[in-house]
């Protein structure tokens, strides 16, 4: 009997934190860069139960959309919703990207950018970074004929760094117009920082730059996944064609609009974070780890002069039930990325890792 005949992808599959550790109960998992205080108190007064869960959600997420457009003073039009930014990220590429095309990434970035582009059979070209930080400059020398795209998350995961307004519009400017410059706003809301700002505000109406943004970090959605994009109109109009057709649940958009509207969550979140990661970065030093400055809501930890190693570290730790990231995956030897969490698990953190060390 003859096997059927199908393609080989050779990519690195996407793997995903530890989320158990053996038999363990009440873990504290510092690994995904999650919300640390979970979700806004107005999902949670919001009773969704009779919400007709047995028909079809709105395949167009427009009372989402209309949310954004309010929330963000931007253009319904440009707006496109995905179960997750990854969603985004995958019909970015089914759309712009053949065979042998080119596209750019910093050497440390995140995982799904190249994963995505090799499944369409696009070529992954890596721009070395300087200090984990993302280099416009080597990204403008790996730029050929061939490159269609190049993707960037400001601040970057899992570096923690960023590049400032005057670097990211030199990337834009001196980049080739029919390069798609995809720029990942993530983790923008935690960045107070005053040289940068997110590429929303930057690049609103630009005809060759889109946005990525997600409900999974500061609003504390990630298991419901969504997320969404935000570009020149004809490139939406073209997303919107090659979209599964009810592709975020009517749960997730609900939650997402409400989430929207609670300005005050967003705020305490920002003062949360700026507080521990002001102080975890005093502590980080003290032990002679190297860390990203204070800014996004997670810190990569460099083990290079301290007396332990990342591994050392990251298995004491989760005998302790503490989780972190070990960036192997990334190709990053003696690192670890960890997430700033709730105040109970970041002093339960800084204890067990004085401890250890």
């Amino acid at each position: 009997m003859k096997q059927l005949k199908f393609r080989k992808i050779d990519i690195d599959t996407y793997k995903p934190g530890k989320s158990r550790i053996g038999n363990i109960k009440n873990l504290i998992k510092l690994s995904a860069n999650e919300s640390a205080l979970g979700f806004s108190s107005k999902i949670k007064k919001n009773s969704f139960n009779n919400k007709k869960i047995d028909k079809y959600p709105d395949g167009k997420c427009k009372i989402l959309r209309k949310q954004i457009s309010k929330t963000y003073n931007c253009d319904f039009n440009k707006i496109i919703c995905g179960s997750g930014s990854d969603e985004i990220i995958q019909m970015l590429c089914q759309l712009f990207l053949n065979k042998n095309d080119e596209v750019i990434v910093p050497e440390f970035s995140f995982l799904m950018y190249r994963i995505y582009s090799k499944i369409v059979g696009a070529k992954v070209v890596f721009a070395k970074e300087e200090n984990f930080k993302v280099s416009v400059k080597n990204i403008l020398s790996k730029t050929t004929n061939k490159t269609k795209m190049v993707f960037i998350a400001n601040p970057n995961n899992p570096t923690g760094t960023y590049i400032t307004i005057k670097e990211i519009k030199y990337l834009r400017k001196k980049l080739n117009n029919k390069i798609l410059l995809v720029i990942d706003d993530a983790y923008f809301e935690y960045m107070k920082n005053k040289d940068y700002q997110n590429g929303l505000n930057l690049f609103k109406n630009s005809k060759n730059v889109f946005i990525l943004r997600t409900f999974s970090k500061i609003y504390g959605l990630a298991s419901m996944r969504v997320g969404w994009g935000y570009g020149p109109k004809n490139i939406i109009n073209e997303l919107f064609k090659i979209k599964p057709p009810f592709n975020v649940n009517k749960l997730a958009q609900l939650y997402a609009t409400e989430a929207l509207k609670d300005k005050k969550f967003i705020i305490k979140s920002i003062k949360h974070n700026l507080y521990w990661s002001k102080k975890l970065k005093k502590f980080f030093e003290s032990k002679k780890i190297i860390s990203n400055s204070p800014g996004p809501n997670f810190f990569l930890l460099n083990f290079d002069f301290c007396k332990l190693s990342a591994n050392y570290v990251l298995k004491k730790l989760e005998k302790k039930g503490i989780i972190l990231r070990d960036m192997k995956i990334y190709n990053m030897k003696n690192k670890l990325r960890v997430s700033i969490g709730s105040s109970r698990e970041n002093a339960l953190f800084i204890k067990t890792l004085n401890q250890i060390i």
